[in-house]
């Protein structure tokens, strides 16, 4: 058993940019694409991943060191350390229950895309590492590996149905068409999506936009994508404390962020849409005219600057949260680059209003800090039988990804108390 699970973390180590190319090179074979075209799409959509993931350690680089900056300089102290999502796959894939997840969740998929009961054919398969970590949660509080399995069937069901709803509105406003997402960071945030429509009937509130066009029209050539860039990454480094050049630094960092995510998404999409076409050809002769999402990674999503810009804002602002909510216990470090991906969703919704993406980010990342420290216990316990090496001077672990997702929290809640 332990030797199974090595070669599936061997694979994962491979990470998305090989993953994804090989699942989608498979699928467009299964669709009838001939070789060359099906391997030139796996091709071109790995280069747009090693761009995207390229841009992502340029904004988690940048903004680490940062959000370290501003803790010291608020003087914060608080006894759960955010250990970020890299960790939280390695403390989940090595539980006992791992081995079954990536079989089990492709089963599973399999099995609703055959009755109908999803649209979403999840290749997104890196991901599956947080149904690895919900199986693990509840198996850190029942000893079965039974009723782990049955959390994370249920977590990966949620992602699928939730896939589904989001798609119209993926490839609506981020101009993903044919794209579904799936991961469970990003769908952990989705009831922001209610909030945003509540915001909209807000008498006053409902009036304040500041998307990118209506920021650009206003500013002119200052309001471009690559000009907020460059201030929001300034004064991230302002509130950090950093020096003249430090503050450049970072301010050019965010630019460029701006300015190559949609590029990389633009690649991907030239990559994507040959294999859509075909599942769609391909499952029209067979079942009819029925539609078919491709679930991908949620950086998709991080081509259109109102999410890095709605990010960016809510990096202080989730450092400030930490030191003012009484009751919560986590600082947030590891998990901060994290946000513009949970926050996709409530962008979406508001249609890039960054105005009141930020304000509902900022409700649904207050809620993230008290789930996640109400399972620091069972996430440090976790860590521990992972022989996971613990930061030095932490009593407690979690995370703001997975130990502060909503669905993860409830599902465990559920077995909580039967255990």
């Amino acid at each position: 058993m332990q030797g199974f699970v090595d070669i599936v973390q061997g694979f994962l180590d491979l990470g998305a940019t090989v993953i994804l190319p090989v699942a989608i090179f498979l699928l467009g074979l299964l669709f009838g694409q001939k070789p060359g075209k099906a391997f030139r799409s796996g091709l071109t959509i790995g280069v747009a991943f090693v761009g995207i993931f390229l841009v992502v350690d340029l904004l988690v680089n940048n903004l680490g060191p940062a959000a370290q900056g501003m803790v010291d300089r608020l003087g914060v102290e608080l006894n759960v350390i955010d250990v970020g999502w890299p960790a939280s796959s390695s403390i989940a894939w090595a539980s006992v229950v791992a081995a079954f997840i990536i079989p089990l969740g492709l089963i599973v998929n399999v099995i609703m895309l055959l009755t109908k009961t999803t649209k979403t054919m999840n290749v997104d398969i890196w991901n599956f590492w947080h149904y690895t970590f919900m199986a693990a949660m509840v198996y850190a509080v029942s000893g079965s590996i039974i009723q782990g399995l049955i959390a994370a069937v249920l977590f990966q069901i949620v992602c699928l149905k939730v896939a589904d709803w989001t798609a119209p509105m993926v490839s609506k406003f981020f101009d993903l068409p044919g794209v579904s997402i799936a991961t469970g960071s990003t769908i952990s945030y989705a009831p922001g999506i209610f909030l945003v429509q509540l915001l909209n009937k807000v008498p006053v509130v409902k009036n304040w936009n500041a998307d990118p066009e209506a920021i650009q029209k206003r500013f002119g050539i200052f309001g471009e994508s690559i000009f907020i860039g460059l201030f929001l990454g300034a004064t991230i480094g302002i509130l950090a404390g950093y020096s003249v050049g430090e503050v450049i630094e970072i301010g050019m960092a965010m630019a460029a962020v701006m300015v190559l995510m949609p590029r990389m998404v633009k690649i991907l999409m030239e990559g994507l849409m040959p294999v859509s076409e075909s599942a769609r050809e391909w499952l029209s002769k067979r079942f009819g005219d029925r539609e078919i999402y491709i679930g991908l990674d949620a950086a998709v999503a991080l081509g259109h600057p109102a999410v890095i810009s709605t990010a960016l804002i809510l990096v202080p602002v989730t450092v400030v949260l930490a030191v003012v909510l009484p009751g919560n216990s986590l600082l947030p470090f590891g998990d901060l680059a994290t946000i513009p991906f949970v926050v996709a969703f409530i962008v979406g919704a508001a249609r890039g209003n960054i105005v009141h993406s930020v304000i509902v980010g900022t409700l649904m990342i207050a809620l993230s800090l008290y789930m996640a420290t109400d399972v620091a216990p069972v996430f440090t316990e976790m860590a521990v039988n992972a022989d996971f090496e613990m930061p030095e001077g932490s009593a407690k672990i979690s995370s703001i990804d997975q130990g502060g997702n909503l669905v993860n929290w409830i599902i465990f809640k559920v077995f909580s108390l039967f255990n």
